[in-house]
């Protein structure tokens, strides 16, 4: 039987692809996502090979949030794997000049939306005794870097809270795995910079980063590993960095 997985923050980046992932492998999906346009357009591609429903939300709102998921019929709440993707990056600059704007965005996506998503699928996955959640973390969840600050702190709390449902969970059989990539070209340093192509070129420009597909590809991978196997906790990063302020650049 094929198993069924929820992804949020499935319009893009990391979140796309590992749909794209996931179909490779059937696996039937539920795509969650604030564009709904991007939802359709991404169902449509995917349904030739698996059973694809949407989900129009923003996780930052838990009262969405909780409409949406719970008004699933019952089938679609038999969910295997929760791939818990949405999240973002908002300004980066010194603690002292920090805008409040980006950080309420950063510490509501990253953090209360990946509660407020886990809080309703969690129960679903006790019920049944059985489960996979992943985690978007980051290697700034690991180690933070200058002007990173509030963004590191909202994704060390991920891996917080990814170790913490790992003990909570384990009497339920329920595995959680932390995925925490390096630098991956996407809509990320875009988003970070307010739309500014030209800052965002600049992160990935002298050397070659990582793409959505390589994270996805190790997401697929996770998943799919037998029933006694945990892959917990995996830092990804790409051959020319070693941490977040230190890339090899060619000249």
């Amino acid at each position: 039987m094929a198993k069924l997985a929820i992804i949020t923050g499935a319009t893009s980046g990391i979140g796309k692809a590992t749909a794209e992932a996931f179909a490779k492998a059937g696996i039937n999906l539920i795509l969650c996502g604030r564009r709904a346009e991007r939802l359709a357009a991404l169902q449509a591609s995917l349904s030739t090979q698996v059973q694809v429903h949407t989900l129009t939300f923003d996780v930052r709102d838990q009262a969405a949030v909780s409409a949406a998921l719970n008004s699933l019929p019952e089938a679609l709440k038999q969910i295997d794997i929760l791939v818990n993707n949405a999240g973002n990056a908002h300004g980066m600059g010194p603690i002292q000049s920090g805008d409040v704007a980006d950080w309420d965005a950063m510490i509501d996506g990253n953090i209360k939306g990946l509660l407020y998503v886990s809080q309703v699928v969690i129960p679903w996955m006790i019920a049944r005794q059985q489960g996979h959640i992943v985690n978007l973390s980051s290697i700034a969840g690991k180690q933070t870097y200058p002007n990173g600050n509030v963004y590191c702190a909202s994704k060390a709390a991920v891996e917080a809270l990814s170790e913490g449902m790992r003990l909570d969970l384990n009497p339920h059989n329920i595995k959680v795995t932390n995925i925490a990539p390096g630098a991956v070209e996407t809509e990320f340093s875009l988003v970070r910079f307010k739309g500014d192509a030209q800052k965002s070129d600049a992160v990935y420009q002298g050397y070659q980063p990582l793409v959505a597909e390589d994270i996805a590809d190790i997401i697929a991978f996770t998943v799919t590993r037998p029933a006694h196997v945990v892959l917990a906790d995996i830092l990804i990063l790409p051959t020319a960095q070693a941490s977040p302020a230190v890339v090899k650049r060619q000249q």
